[in-house]
Protein backbone atom coordinates (compact mmCIF):
# COMPACT_ATOMS: atom_id res chain seq x y z
CA UNK A 1 0.00 0.00 0.00
CA UNK A 2 1.41 3.20 -1.22
CA UNK A 3 0.65 6.06 1.11
CA UNK A 4 1.65 9.63 1.14
CA UNK A 5 4.22 10.09 4.02
CA UNK A 6 4.10 13.02 6.49
CA UNK A 7 6.75 15.67 5.36
CA UNK A 8 8.97 15.80 7.70
CA UNK A 9 10.82 19.80 7.95
CA UNK A 10 13.76 19.24 6.24
CA UNK A 11 16.64 19.40 8.68
CA UNK A 12 20.51 20.28 8.20
CA UNK A 13 23.07 17.65 7.26
CA UNK A 14 25.72 16.23 9.52
CA UNK A 15 28.22 18.09 7.98
CA UNK A 16 30.25 20.33 10.57
CA UNK A 17 32.70 22.16 9.21
CA UNK A 18 34.39 24.27 11.96
CA UNK A 19 34.92 22.43 15.69
CA UNK A 20 35.81 24.46 18.69
CA UNK A 21 37.05 21.56 20.77
CA UNK A 22 36.21 21.10 24.63
CA UNK A 23 39.92 22.14 25.61
CA UNK A 24 38.84 25.07 23.69
CA UNK A 25 37.73 28.58 24.44
CA UNK A 26 36.97 31.88 22.07
CA UNK A 27 36.92 35.08 23.36
CA UNK A 28 35.41 37.47 20.85
CA UNK A 29 32.68 37.23 18.12
CA UNK A 30 32.64 34.21 15.60
CA UNK A 31 31.03 34.98 11.86
CA UNK A 32 30.77 31.60 10.26
CA UNK A 33 29.19 29.63 7.24
CA UNK A 34 28.42 26.00 7.02
CA UNK A 35 28.38 24.11 10.26
CA UNK A 36 30.05 25.09 13.36
CA UNK A 37 30.03 22.26 16.12
CA UNK A 38 30.81 24.22 19.59
CA UNK A 39 32.38 21.72 22.35
CA UNK A 40 33.97 23.96 23.77
CA UNK A 41 32.83 28.07 24.96
CA UNK A 42 32.93 30.65 23.18
CA UNK A 43 32.32 34.14 24.92
CA UNK A 44 30.98 36.76 22.37
CA UNK A 45 28.31 36.70 19.52
CA UNK A 46 28.34 33.79 17.21
CA UNK A 47 26.94 35.19 13.62
CA UNK A 48 26.56 32.86 10.61
CA UNK A 49 26.57 34.58 7.45
CA UNK A 50 23.42 36.00 5.75
CA UNK A 51 21.64 34.27 3.01
CA UNK A 52 23.27 30.95 3.78
CA UNK A 53 22.12 27.90 5.35
CA UNK A 54 24.17 27.82 8.27
CA UNK A 55 23.91 25.30 11.20
CA UNK A 56 25.16 26.04 14.15
CA UNK A 57 25.35 22.94 16.97
CA UNK A 58 26.03 23.12 20.95
CA UNK A 59 26.89 19.89 22.73
CA UNK A 60 26.08 19.38 25.98
CA UNK A 61 29.84 20.41 27.55
CA UNK A 62 29.44 23.41 25.08
CA UNK A 63 28.33 27.12 25.89
CA UNK A 64 28.06 30.41 23.93
CA UNK A 65 28.11 33.99 26.89
CA UNK A 66 26.70 36.15 23.43
CA UNK A 67 24.01 36.39 21.25
CA UNK A 68 23.58 33.68 18.43
CA UNK A 69 22.68 34.50 15.22
CA UNK A 70 21.95 31.66 12.32
CA UNK A 71 19.21 30.06 10.34
CA UNK A 72 19.45 26.76 12.04
CA UNK A 73 20.21 26.11 15.83
CA UNK A 74 20.79 22.86 17.60
CA UNK A 75 21.45 23.23 21.28
CA UNK A 76 22.21 20.70 24.12
CA UNK A 77 24.45 23.09 26.35
CA UNK A 78 24.32 26.39 27.67
CA UNK A 79 24.04 29.87 26.45
CA UNK A 80 24.09 33.13 27.84
CA UNK A 81 22.13 35.61 25.46
CA UNK A 82 19.51 35.79 23.44
CA UNK A 83 19.16 33.50 20.40
CA UNK A 84 17.74 34.07 16.82
CA UNK A 85 16.86 31.40 14.67
CA UNK A 86 15.17 32.22 11.07
CA UNK A 87 14.32 29.21 10.05
CA UNK A 88 14.83 26.33 12.95
CA UNK A 89 15.62 25.97 16.57
CA UNK A 90 16.01 22.54 18.27
CA UNK A 91 16.36 22.67 22.19
CA UNK A 92 18.02 19.12 23.46
CA UNK A 93 17.08 17.91 26.63
CA UNK A 94 20.41 19.70 28.23
CA UNK A 95 19.38 22.94 26.67
CA UNK A 96 20.04 25.26 29.37
CA UNK A 97 19.11 29.33 27.78
CA UNK A 98 19.28 32.62 29.55
CA UNK A 99 18.02 34.94 27.40
CA UNK A 100 15.25 35.52 25.13
CA UNK A 101 14.73 33.33 22.12
CA UNK A 102 13.68 34.42 18.48
CA UNK A 103 12.30 31.17 16.46
CA UNK A 104 10.70 29.99 13.25
CA UNK A 105 9.60 26.30 13.99
CA UNK A 106 10.85 24.85 17.85
CA UNK A 107 11.25 21.63 18.51
CA UNK A 108 12.02 20.94 23.01
CA UNK A 109 12.84 18.46 24.62
CA UNK A 110 11.33 17.22 27.96
CA UNK A 111 14.51 18.58 30.21
CA UNK A 112 15.61 21.87 27.80
CA UNK A 113 14.82 25.08 29.92
CA UNK A 114 14.94 29.05 29.00
CA UNK A 115 15.35 32.20 31.03
CA UNK A 116 13.32 34.23 29.07
CA UNK A 117 10.86 34.75 26.13
CA UNK A 118 9.98 32.85 23.73
CA UNK A 119 8.97 34.90 20.63
CA UNK A 120 8.13 33.38 17.58
CA UNK A 121 8.39 35.27 14.03
CA UNK A 122 7.43 34.00 10.68
CA UNK A 123 9.60 36.04 8.67
CA UNK A 124 13.51 36.08 9.62
CA UNK A 125 14.98 39.44 10.18
CA UNK A 126 17.96 40.92 10.16
CA UNK A 127 20.75 40.72 12.23
CA UNK A 128 19.68 40.66 16.26
CA UNK A 129 16.00 41.03 15.19
CA UNK A 130 15.62 43.98 13.15
CA UNK A 131 15.97 44.62 9.46
CA UNK A 132 18.20 47.55 8.42
CA UNK A 133 14.53 49.57 6.82
CA UNK A 134 12.62 49.16 10.09
CA UNK A 135 16.04 50.42 12.18
CA UNK A 136 16.15 53.56 10.12
CA UNK A 137 12.49 54.05 9.90
CA UNK A 138 12.41 53.77 13.99
CA UNK A 139 15.79 56.04 14.22
CA UNK A 140 13.92 59.25 11.78
CA UNK A 141 10.49 58.47 14.15
CA UNK A 142 13.06 58.87 17.35
CA UNK A 143 14.93 62.03 16.03
CA UNK A 144 11.57 63.63 15.33
CA UNK A 145 10.01 63.09 18.67
CA UNK A 146 13.27 64.85 19.93
CA UNK A 147 12.98 67.77 18.29
CA UNK A 148 9.18 68.18 19.34
CA UNK A 149 10.82 67.59 22.99
CA UNK A 150 13.01 70.31 22.51
CA UNK A 151 10.63 72.49 21.33
CA UNK A 152 8.39 72.10 23.99
CA UNK A 153 10.14 72.92 26.68
CA UNK A 154 10.42 76.71 27.44
CA UNK A 155 13.37 78.14 27.09
CA UNK A 156 15.19 76.19 24.81
CA UNK A 157 15.79 77.32 20.99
Amino acid sequence: MLGKKKQKPRRPSGHFDTLVSSRTTVEGDVHFSGGLHVDGTIRGRVVAEEGGDAVLRISEVGSVEGDIVAPHVIINGTVHGDVYASTHLELAEKASIHGNVYYNLIEMAMGASVNGSLVHQNEPVGLLGRDKRSASVRSSEEDKAEEHDDAAEPGKE
